[in-house]
């Protein structure tokens, strides 16, 4: 352990880290402000889409803004733990794999939000998928190395 700070391991950490770390953290911002933007009725993103899309992100039942919001701050936040190289990064990635999977469930089984997203809708949903697997899954090995802490 540091002299310094107790709770950060004395190894350093790899380099892919900060590189997985940064790019994790502007991808999930990214991610954070669609949430907030959509929420807050910004006119100014949210006049790019259709009438119908409109409807449907109004229209979402509380449960899949619960879902949504765990996916995307959940995945924020764990980005932020993982450049700390907090070990609860991992869990936080694992909420936001969960309300990925809630939100797609949501999305493309129990509403029509497949015909309203189509193809690029379709394709971006298994995109978040893979991304939120990997840095769970990342995570969970630096916990392993003894990286995060």
């Amino acid at each position: 352990m540091s002299a310094s700070n107790p709770s950060i391991s004395s190894r350093p950490a790899p380099t892919h880290l900060w590189i997985i770390g940064i790019l994790a953290l502007l991808w999930n911002a990214v991610g954070a402000f669609d949430f907030l933007a959509t929420q807050l009725q910004l006119e100014f993103y949210m006049g790019s889409f259709s009438e119908e899309a409109l409807e449907y992100f109004y229209g979402l039942p509380g449960w899949v803004v619960v879902t949504w919001a765990m996916g995307v701050f959940g995945a924020f936040l764990g980005s932020a733990a993982l450049l700390a190289r907090r070990r609860w990064a991992v869990g936080l990635f694992a909420i936001s794999l969960v309300g990925i999977l809630l939100t797609g469930f949501q999305n493309f089984y129990l509403s029509e939000g497949m015909e309203i997203m189509g193809t690029v809708g379709v394709v971006f949903s298994i995109v978040l998928i893979l991304v939120a697997v990997f840095l769970l899954q990342y995570s969970r090995h630096m916990v392993r190395k003894g990286v995060l802490q």
